[in-house]
């Protein structure tokens, strides 16, 4: 089993996946060959654990294995299989109001962690591009923060915020470091810091959503898809390859229902 994992790795990492991809990717493997022990490695043995695991687990972790374990029957194995996916949960994901917004930003009172959540929400940012910001990135004569090797090792530019500028320059004077945001014993914060500190800001400020850092990248697009923005420019400050991922916004966004005048107001 650990040669076919290590054999894995290497066929991942020859094509510059992210680390992320290939941990999650040899995870996926590793339980696929504990539960087929005895069962073979072949299609048949796919789809009952994919069956098995849609028991138990939401579609798109599903979803995420079966990429997983295409990739692993494909180049390692050197086997084709046939594998449909499981049909996605239309669920949308919810958004915070400019009105808990305001309250999340003004119940934080700790510098770093503020700026962190105006960066989330301000920018759009993933929870991983905020954590890597050098301070190099960000030049302040052009109001640009330089988004370097994101998601799908893509850079791209975000606008600084202008209502945060000025904090932004009085706290990179302040605070020393290679990273914006150093931790207390050197070095970039954690992502799991960063969740520490929304959840610690949405109980003081009230808010009774589950604030995680996607949420107010959701809410940053939401937002300026309701303020006018276009689509495709949306879609660019977050970084999307395709449109149709970017649409999703469309759906979210409660504006164009709000402004309906409902027949019975007519009566």
């Amino acid at each position: 089993m650990n040669g076919l994992l290590l054999k894995l790795k290497r066929e991942l990492e020859i094509r510059n996946f992210s680390p992320r991809t290939v941990k999650g990717y040899s995870y996926s493997v590793e339980k696929f060959l504990e539960y087929s022990k005895g069962n073979g490695l072949n299609e048949n043995s796919v789809k009952s654990y994919i069956q098995l695991n849609l028991q138990s687990k939401n579609p798109s972790s599903v979803r995420s294995d079966l990429f997983a374990l295409k990739f692993f029957f494909e180049n390692v194995l050197k086997e084709k299989i046939n594998l449909p996916n499981p049909k996605k949960n239309s669920s949308l994901p919810e958004i915070l109001t400019i009105e808990e917004i305001r309250k999340l930003v003004g119940a934080t009172s700790n510098i770093k962690h503020r700026l962190i959540i105006k960066f989330l929400y301000g920018c759009g940012l993933r929870v991983s591009e905020v954590v890597n910001i050098g301070k190099d990135d960000l030049n302040f004569e052009e109001g640009l923060i330089h988004i370097k090797l994101a998601k799908g090792k893509k850079d791209r530019f975000v606008k600084i915020p202008e209502s945060a500028a000025e904090e932004i320059e009085n706290f990179i004077k302040i605070d020393n470091g290679k990273y914006l945001f150093e931790s207390n014993r050197g070095g970039k914060i954690t992502t799991s810091t960063v969740q520490a500190i929304l959840k610690n800001s949405a109980k003081k400020a009230g808010v009774k959503k589950r604030v995680h850092p996607h949420l107010l990248r959701h809410s940053f697009a939401t937002h300026l898809l309701e303020a006018g923005t276009d689509l495709r420019i949306i879609q660019k400050l977050l970084g999307h390859s395709d449109i149709k991922t970017t649409q999703i916004y469309t759906h979210i966004s409660q504006a164009s229902i709000k402004n309906i005048k409902s027949p019975l107001d007519n009566l």
